[in-house]
C-alpha cells in the first residue's frame, strides 16, 4: 500500500508541496486541509493589485481546480486541523473528522500580530493577510478616506502607494525611527520616506498608537505623540505570529517557529514544516533562521517533497525578498543585520540605485532598486562568500557581469 502525505495550510507552501510531490514521482494519497475557502493562492499581490481591485479573484490562484483534479488531490477548504497525536500520526479537524498520515507537511504560515493597544478591536481596524482580510476592508478603501496605516514594513509601505494612487488620505505610523528598521540601513530607509512624503503620504516615525476611540462608527487613532487622527480605515502591519500552536500542544520542538533540519524534518518523525512557519538551519549565516518569504515557503516546500520522494537536497539559499511600491522595484538578497559598511552605487535622485552592505569586507546584503542586475549579481557574490573589491562595487560593466552569471 502506497505512503499518503497530509499537508497541513493552503499558502504558497501548501501549493508548491503538492505540485512537487507529484512531479517528484510520489504516487500515494496526498490530502490538503486549509482553514481558508480558496485554493493555494499568491499573497503579495493582496496588498498591491488585489487591493487596488485591478486583479481579479481568480487570477490569485497559483493554479486552478484543475490542476488539483488532474493530481488526484483531496482538498478540504475551510476545514482547521485542531488536533495532532504525532505518535499516532493522527489529526482531528474541525467539522469533526480524522485523518492519518505517514508522512505531514505543517505550512501553516503565520497570523499577523494585533495591535497592542486598547481599542484594537474596533470594526474599523483591519489586518491584510488574506483574501478575505482585503475583501472585509474594500467597502472603507475608497477615494477620500483617511486611512491610518500602523507600521511602516514592506505591507504597510505598498497599502500607502496604493492608497495614494486611488486617491485616499494615508497617515503612516511607525514606533521606530525610521521605516523599514528591521531590514534597511538609514540610508535606504530616507530614500523611502521621501518618496512617501513627496507622493503625499503622512508619514510619522517614532510614533505608535497609543489607543483607538470610537467616534459615530470611525476610528480616533490616539498617537504616542499626543495627536488624534480620525480614520474611515486603520490597517495594522505589525508583524507576524508564526502558527506553531497545532505542533506545539504535540510535542514537536518550537523556537521561534518549528524547529527543522536541513531537509525540513521536524523532531517527530514522519513530520516536515516549511514556510513562515518553520526554523531551519543557515549554513551560509552560521544561524538558524526563520524567513517571511514567498520564495523560501517555495523552495522548503519543494525540499520537503523531495525528502518524502526518496531524493533528499539540503535546503541552503541566499534568502531573497521584493515590494513594490508606486513605479519602484525593491530587491533585496541576503541578510543584512550586523553590516559595518554600506557601499551606495547608482543615483538614488533618479530612482536607480543599489545599497551593498558588508561586514569586515564580505558582502551580506543588497538592497537594490529599479537596478536587477545589481541584485542578480549580489545573490551570486553572497553565495559565494564573495568580499567584492570597492572597484567591483563601482565597476560601471557591473550590468553585463550580471547578465552572464
Amino acid at each position: 500500500m502506497s505512503a499518503n502525505v497530509v499537508i497541513v495550510g493552503g499558502g504558497h507552501a501548501g501549493g508548491q508541496a503538492v505540485a512537487s510531490l507529484r512531479q517528484g514521482g510520489f504516487d500515494g494519497d496526498i490530502t490538503l486541509v486549509t482553514a481558508e475557502q480558496s485554493l493555494p493562492y499568491q499573497r503579495p499581490p493582496l496588498s498591491k493589485a488585489y487591493l487596488a481591485g485591478e486583479l481579479p479573484r481568480e487570477r490569485l490562484l497559483m493554479r486552478p481546480s484543475a490542476f488539483y483534479e488532474g493530481a488526484g488531490v483531496d482538498v478540504r477548504l475551510g476545514i482547521e486541523v485542531t488536533g495532532l497525536d504525532a505518535g499516532r500520526r493522527s489529526l482531528t479537524l474541525s467539522d469533526g473528522g480524522q485523518l492519518t498520515y505517514d508522512h505531514m507537511i505543517l505550512a501553516t504560515g503565520g497570523r499577523p500580530r494585533p495591535l497592542p493597544c486598547p481599542g484594537a478591536d474596533h470594526p474599523a481596524v483591519h489586518y491584510l493577510r488574506t483574501i478575505a482580510d482585503v475583501d472585509a476592508m474594500r467597502p472603507r478603501f475608497v477615494p477620500g478616506a483617511c486611512i491610518v496605516i500602523v507600521g511602516a514594513g514592506y505591507i504597510g509601505l505598498e497599502v500607502a502607494a496604493v492608497a495614494i494612487k486611488h486617491g485616499l488620505r494615508p497617515v503612516v505610523l511607525e514606533m521606530a525611527p525610521m521605516v523599514l528598521a528591521r531590514v534597511a540601513s538609514p540610508e535606504v530607509a530616507g530614500f523611502f520616506e521621501n518618496v512617501h512624503r513627496g507622493a503625499g503620504v503622512d508619514l510619522r516615525t517614532g510614533v505608535a498608537a497609543s489607543a483607538i476611540e470610537d467616534r459615530d462608527g470611525k476610528a480616533v487613532v490616539v498617537s504616542t505623540a499626543g495627536d488624534r487622527i480620525e480614520a474611515d480605515l486603520v490597517v495594522a502591519g505589525v508583524g507576524l505570529l508564526p502558527n506553531v500552536e497545532l505542533a506545539q500542544a504535540a510535542g514537536i520542538d518550537c523556537d521561534n517557529g518549528i524547529v527543522v533540519d536541513a531537509f525540513c524534518r521536524a523532531s517527530a518523525s514522519g513530520v516536515y514544516a516549511v514556510g513562515d512557519c518553520s526554523n531551519h538551519p543557515s549554513r551560509l549565516y552560521g544561524r538558524r533562521l526563520r524567513l517571511e518569504s514567498v520564495h523560501n515557503a517555495l523552495e522548503q516546500a519543494k525540499t520537503a517533497a523531495a525528502d518524502i520522494c526518496g531524493k533528499p537536497l539540503a535546503y541552503d539559499q541566499v534568502p531573497w525578498f521584493w515590494s513594490d511600491q508606486y513605479e519602484l522595484k525593491l530587491q533585496t538578497a541576503g541578510l543584512s543585520q550586523g553590516y559595518d559598511q554600506v557601499v551606495i552605487r547608482g543615483n538614488m535622485a533618479m530612482r536607480s540605485f543599489a545599497a551593498f552592505y558588508l561586514k569586515d569586507g564580505r558582502l551580506l546584503a543588497v538592497d537594490a532598486v529599479n537596478r536587477p542586475a545589481e541584485f542578480t549579481l549580489a545573490k551570486r557574490w553572497i553565495w559565494d562568500r564573495k568580499a567584492p573589491s570597492p572597484q567591483q562595487l563601482g565597476d560601471d560593466s557591473i550590468e553585463a557581469k550580471a547578465l552572464a552569471v
